[in-house]
């Protein structure tokens, strides 16, 4: 049966006229993000509790008073308040194995679907209004914020049979994945590292212990590690979320937990690989709210955004992007697409793995096992007339062959190369076997990147380096001192690193037709560096001493991510 629109029942119950809501609808197009609900709030026409009895109506929840209900602390214990805040939820009670939370956006039928996953109990909705659900946490978590250290004290002795000995056989490592502490403990996990914009969370089993350890803003941060004994039981609760076979530990497994964290949807793609010591568990976690798909906003400057922007709209040709492993050329890349993608235009993809969906686009899934490479879906791509195409990376002569074809025969390509700056990437095509004067009729631009982490804004403070902190620059030390510089010294909002999040510095070669003329006559790669810097290339090292100059980032970490050159 068609939902119920909230504003014909809003209607409907007497709380607003049709005259009213026609007004609502009006000044919801100003701000598309909110609700209408929220909007009539707003322009004071009717109340947060008229607005929560016609959503209990439009989802057929009941309404609960959160100010009125006493909560048992044994339901508390249950659900770990970083649970609570992310998903905007209070649970309420537990009949059986029923249990019910009070939620401030019904709407989001996706997170009751995450909690029974999460949790191992049927939960049911009902609904609140989120000033009641945020006053209800703040009063009964006050005095029991839940830490990992306190999850992991309580489960010193979980997993060991009455002599102190493991009791790991295979049914007891199932019933133990299904255990409320480790449920508890790896929910912790995993909404702890989403809430701090984690790209990796690291289970690693070692002779004498565990470690959890999860990476942001490109560096690993070690958690408190659970007891060594509980390693089989975390690692199995992992592949019963992923799908995986939990008998199977000698051999490398691939899965994917999809969850739905405060509204918006979270990959987690996990490989298990077997170690000496246990199983190792890696989970990538793919948030799109955290990463945006927009050029603007991926931190290029003004002048090379507008380069790279007219060279993207070519008819043909190869663009492409290159750096380190978790460098962002996935997400320049996908920026870039997304901006060239339109009714008139048809983008076909291979990728390995995919990791964003965009509408739009076809994307196909590369899967060396069975036959389906990079070059073989390259070929079957071409005859479905495309007119972009996107190929994850450029890994051999095969498909860089077919890569060149592709842009010689009218289409646009883009693609990735692991070299360490722009014109080094002549040179790798080179070593694959291309021949010169195919890469001088079919690469149009080349894009090197990295990613430097931003200074936190909330302790950010001004400093005076040393001498010998600017000599690593290689700037004259007089020219230097001009210049004000920054770091971060530490607070609560960045984990005490002094960084939060990450910008990208990037260097965009075009290749011109001198700069084909000096391929063809076997340059070196410093030869064509130099050229194209004086034809206004900026380099790595150049684009980060500006992000320094403006107080974006450090100098250690311009240093750590660019290689020395000589800048007059």
């Amino acid at each position: 049966m068609a939902q119920r629109r909230l504003g014909q029942i809003l209607v409907d119950l007497g709380f607003l006229t049709e005259d009213q809501l026609w007004d609502v609808l009006e000044e919801q197009k100003q701000s598309p993000g909110e609700i209408i609900g929220q909007v009539a709030v707003r322009m004071g026409l009717v109340t947060e509790v008229q607005v929560t009895e016609a959503l209990a109506e439009q989802w057929g929840m009941p309404v609960i008073n959160l100010g009125e209900t006493n909560i048992s602390p044994k339901v508390l214990e249950l659900v770990p308040q970083t649970m609570a805040e992310i998903y905007k939820i209070m649970p309420v009670s537990l009949k059986g194995d029923v249990m019910t939370v009070a939620m401030a956006d019904p709407q989001n039928v996706n997170a009751l679907d995450d909690l029974r996953n999460l949790l191992g109990y049927d939960v049911r909705g009902a609904v609140s209004s989120l000033p009641e659900v945020e006053r209800a946490i703040a009063q009964y978590y006050a005095d029991r914020e839940d830490s990992i250290e306190d999850v992991i004290s309580s489960m010193e002795d979980a997993g060991k049979d009455e002599f102190g000995r493991e009791a790991f056989d295979l049914s007891s490592a199932e019933e133990l994945a299904e255990a409320a502490p480790i449920r508890k403990l790896l929910n912790m996990v995993l909404l702890l590292a989403i809430k701090d914009q984690a790209s990796d969370i690291h289970f690693e089993p070692f002779e004498d212990e565990f470690k959890i350890r999860v990476r942001a803003d490109g560096v690993l941060y070690e958690m408190v590690p659970p007891p060594r004994h509980l390693a089989n039981a975390l690692v199995s609760r992992i592949k019963v979320m992923a799908e995986l076979d939990i008998a199977e530990r000698r051999l490398p497994q691939d899965g994917r937990i999809e969850l739905n964290v405060g509204g918006n949807p979270v990959d987690l793609r996990v490989s298990v690989l077997p170690t000496m010591f246990g199983e190792a568990v890696v989970m990538r976690v793919l948030d799109r709210t955290v990463v945006q798909l927009d050029l603007n906003k991926i931190g290029m400057d003004a002048g090379t955004l507008s380069h790279f922007r007219q060279l993207i709209r070519r008819p043909n040709g190869i663009v492409l992007v290159t750096g380190p492993t978790g460098s962002g050329k996935t997400t320049t890349l996908y920026s870039a697409l997304n901006e060239l993608n339109d009714i008139e235009s048809k983008i076909i993809t291979t990728e390995d793995p995919i990791e964003y969906d965009i509408d739009g686009l076809l994307q196909v899934p590369v899967n060396p096992d069975i036959g389906v490479t990079f070059a073989n879906v390259l070929r079957a791509i071409l005859r479905h007339d495309p007119d972009k195409i996107l190929v994850g990376e450029i890994r051999d002569y095969e498909t860089a062959e077919i890569a060149v074809q592709s842009a010689l025969t009218g289409h646009l390509v883009f693609s990735t190369l692991h070299t360490n700056d722009a014109p080094s990437s002549i040179t790798r095509l080179r070593d694959m076997g291309v021949p010169q004067f195919l890469i001088t009729a079919s690469v149009e631009a080349i894009l090197a990147q990295r990613l430097v982490r931003r200074i936190c804004t909330e302790c950010r403070t001004e400093f005076e380096p040393s001498d010998e902190l600017l000599m690593e620059l290689q700037l004259p030390i007089e020219q230097a001192r001009k210049y004000k510089f920054y770091y971060g010294k530490g607070c609560g909002r960045c984990n005490n690193s002094g960084y939060k999040g990450r910008v990208g510095i990037y260097e965009l070669l075009e290749v011109t037709d001198e700069i084909r003329d000096m391929i063809t006559a076997d340059a070196s790669v410093d030869d064509i560096r130099n050229y194209a810097r004086t034809q206004g290339m900026t380099t790595l090292r150049e684009a980060g001493l500006k992000l320094i100059f403006d107080g974006h980032t450090t100098i250690d970490e311009v240093v750590r991510e660019t290689v020395m050159e000589d800048i007059t």
